[in-house]
């Protein structure tokens, strides 16, 4: 009788031994669910609590690969709070975003220069395409060469349209200063649709859209990093963001307009300390697309969060009263 108590006791021992490794092992795996689940980047309480899984509808979004960064943040976060509005962000550049908006194809364009051009505004009137313009923050085209250049660190705006102006014959290094040496240029930029190539060539060149034709051009800021990092005689532009993304692979290169070799940064970009080539970043809304709930709701998220986020991403945000005054024209 004794044996076979102490048999029961040891069953009943090893019995709850077992629950208590299955209640252990449920709230260890519970707890680590918690401990995975991420919050949104920026979403504050109360814009958690508006989530609305109700909202539907697509909303499309193309233009500046600079600005792209941004949208695509902003899109992001949008989806954690709206599942079933599904926004498309695409790159085909400042210009390119243009051709498609003023045909109505899209309902917001990115872009990193204004529509001043004729043929665009023109061909909005002609199509009805009415808009808003709306500042976004400001950026700082970037000069880069490979990380194993060793020989440059600064570049005059004088310099620059030597290499880059149209009809230039320079293809060494050592024929842009004495001191360089006999190494092969190769350069790399955005292409003509690109607002970047507009404004780069409007303030180096004196006029937009002059440029030599023969260097690697890329809607894709993305080909040009790999492109400028990967080429030990290489030279290229394009917007700080994709820089700051990129710093372990790129060389930054001071500019020299004549006060002096300064290097893009969160301090020298919006103090126009890095001239010539600060310039706005912007986002075009088509009036009529703001009539319908996803959009607005959009463009008003985009308006709020869009600060942080233009920051976080690399470039340096517009202050309270621009984007004040974005809120205004949308009313």
């Amino acid at each position: 009788m004794k044996n076979k108590m102490i048999k029961i006791n040891g069953t009943m021992r090893v019995i709850s031994m077992l629950i208590a490794v299955v209640f252990l092992s449920l709230f260890a795996v519970t707890s680590c669910a918690g401990d995975q689940e991420e919050g949104p980047n920026v979403l504050s309480a109360s814009a958690t609590s508006r989530s609305d899984v109700n909202l539907k509808g697509t909303i499309e979004i193309d233009g500046s690969s600079t600005v792209y960064p941004i949208s695509e943040a902003v899109a992001e976060d949008f989806n954690k709070l709206y599942p079933n509005v599904r926004v498309n962000v695409g790159v085909s550049g400042t210009g390119g975003g243009f051709k498609r908006f003023t045909n109505g194809e899209t309902d917001i364009t990115d872009a990193s220069r204004p529509i001043k051009n004729p043929k665009e505004t023109s061909k909005a009137e002609k199509n009805g395409i009415k808009y808003v313009e709306l500042r976004l923050g400001t950026d700082g085209l970037s000069v880069m060469v490979s990380p194993s250049n060793d020989f440059i660190d600064c570049l005059t705006t004088a310099e620059l349209r030597q290499i880059w102006e149209p009809g230039s014959t320079i293809n060494n290094w050592n024929q842009v200063r004495a001191e360089f040496p006999d190494q092969q240029i190769r350069l790399y930029g955005p292409d003509t649709d690109s607002g970047t190539f507009d404004y780069f060539t409007e303030e180096i060149m004196g006029e937009a859209q002059l440029s030599r034709p023969d260097y690697t051009a890329s809607a894709d800021d993305n080909v040009l990093v790999q492109g400028i990092s990967g080429d030990k005689g290489s030279l290229g532009y394009f917007g700080y963001a994709y820089y700051q993304e990129n710093e372990d692979k790129l060389k930054l290169v001071a500019v020299d307009s004549g006060s002096g070799c300064v290097k893009p940064s969160p301090e020298t970009i919006p103090s126009g300390a890095y001239s010539p080539l600060s310039r706005p970043l912007f986002l075009y809304v088509n009036t009529e697309s703001y009539k319908r709930p996803e959009v607005k709701e959009l463009v008003d998220f985009y308006m709020e969060y869009g600060p942080k986020l233009t920051n976080e991403v690399g470039y340096i945000s517009s202050d309270t009263a621009i984007y004040q005054e974005n809120r205004n024209k949308l009313r």
